[in-house]
């Protein structure tokens, strides 16, 4: 038995073991959970995936005169007003009036990139808040509050899906081709936060993990939370389950690990990146952190019936092959969520770790943070928005499209063989960050 302040100290004197969750997972084909609880400190997790539930709070300042502001918009996006006087809740899937395809993900991302975005505010107008009317560019550093509190995020286990019907569907699993055309998933697995501990034996009320880059908190349980799941014989839950409801300063979050992005015909969304350490505590959770992929488990929902049947359960082992079977037929299968991002967000969090940067918090209950005020000024000109040309963050959306084998997944990286390329356009009218590969020439 250990205990969380025992493995800080060890964290400051530099002595702790700190594994990530691939790590302990190869650890323990050669020891017991009772060696691992006696070796091993703390494992890291991550994962990195579209997480439509999330969104930011965001506190403009006061004008002079003040002004209750009812109506918000940051660059065409809607901030939805209606909770204090220039308090806003910007959420990620709000969309643009004029571009669909653009909203408050990618406002949160310009925000946290330091760019400047033009504010439109109009209200009523009162006795204590007259001004009705105020526009004008703002950034991070012009305001006095900027976090992200994301009302569920990092789902346990979340069920991969398919098609069953005779036409595309467009969907936040991506695009499913008809007739179980392909089979798309969004978790990490073994890497995954809650899979590492399912029964939530150390994450709780004020847990402190990497979120965007930065440091946030665990503040609830997620909504849609279930504790009420079917297992499997590893005592994993079998499909969707527990969640996360976490909070961060926004302002020393990174863009990198946290992407808007688009899902054509469905809407906007935002990846978040999220890594939650876990302090081997006693053997329970030792054997817990030490599930493989084969061992997790997960269902398949058929997205061509409207009640979203469940047709079949696999492993995260062979939904990363890139092939299963499915109803007699071979089929392909690619993630929504990326591979690549999930192991460098627990590669990062664990040298934070070691380095004595990054210490771990039982849980806890309140959160006391003194801040200086700042007053909204009016500016009358400032940069335009400006979207960077999209990047590729293997995600793997497009290779299940793919008809010609021109996109694979080799270890969950992203490659590209240009001489099979047909330039069909599947692949580009399916990435949700719209990006385009180079023509075959």
């Amino acid at each position: 038995m250990k205990t969380v302040d025992e493995i800080n100290e060890k964290i400051k004197r530099g002595e702790a073991v700190v594994l990530t969750a691939e790590e302990v997972v190869k650890l323990a084909r050669e020891a017991s959970p009772e060696k691992i609880a006696e070796q091993v400190d703390v494992v890291t997790t991550g994962t990195f995936a579209p997480m439509c539930s999330s969104g930011a709070v965001i506190n403009f300042g006061h004008t002079t005169p003040p002004m209750r502001m009812e109506k918000i918009e940051l660059a065409g996006v809607e901030v939805y007003g209606g909770l204090a006087a220039v308090d806003g809740f910007l959420g990620a899937t709000e969309e643009s009036r004029a571009d669909k395809s653009f909203g408050g993900a990618h406002i949160i991302e310009a925000l946290i990139e330091g760019q400047d975005l033009y504010l439109k505010a109009s209200a009523k107008g009162t006795d204590c808040y007259p001004r009705k009317e105020f526009e004008g560019y703002i950034n991070k550093d012009m305001i006095n509050d900027f976090f992200l509190f994301n009302p569920r995020n990092a789902y346990q286990n979340y069920a991969a899906a398919t098609n069953s019907s005779d036409r595309t569907k467009y969907t936040y699993m991506g695009k499913l081709l008809p007739h179980f055309g392909n089979v798309t998933y969004s978790t990490s697995g073994e890497l995954s936060p809650l899979l590492k501990d399912p029964q939530m034996m150390t994450i709780g009320l004020g847990t402190r993990i990497f979120l965007g880059g930065g440091t946030g908190y665990v503040v609830w349980p997620g909504t849609q939370f279930r504790n009420d799941v079917r297992v499997n014989q590893y005592g994993l839950p079998v499909g969707p389950a527990r969640t996360l409801a976490v909070i961060g300063d926004a302002r020393r979050m990174n863009s990198r690990y946290l992407r808007a992005a688009y899902f054509k015909n469905y809407g906007v969304t935002l990846f978040v990146g999220i890594g939650v350490p876990i302090p081997v505590l006693n053997e329970e959770v030792a054997y817990f952190v030490s599930r493989s992929n084969e061992e997790i488990e997960t269902i398949i929902e058929d997205y061509g019936q409207p009640e979203r049947p469940i047709i079949a359960a696999t492993n995260y082992a062979w939904l990363r092959e890139g092939w299963l079977e499915l109803n007699g037929k071979k089929v392909k299968t690619s993630p929504l969520s990326s591979l690549p991002m999930a192991r460098e967000i627990s590669q990062l969090l664990k040298e934070r770790i070691m380095a004595g940067s990054f210490i771990l918090t039982s849980p806890v209950e309140l959160f006391q943070e003194e801040r200086a005020l700042k007053q909204l000024k009016k500016r009358t000109s400032g940069k335009e928005l400006k979207l960077e040309k999209p990047t590729c963050v293997d995600c793997g959306a497009c290779v299940s499209v793919c008809a010609f084998d021109a996109l694979s997944l080799v270890d969950g990286k992203f490659t590209y063989t240009a001489e099979k390329c047909t330039d069909c356009g599947e692949c580009s009218d399916v990435c949700p960050l719209g990006v385009e590969l180079p023509p075959n020439e």
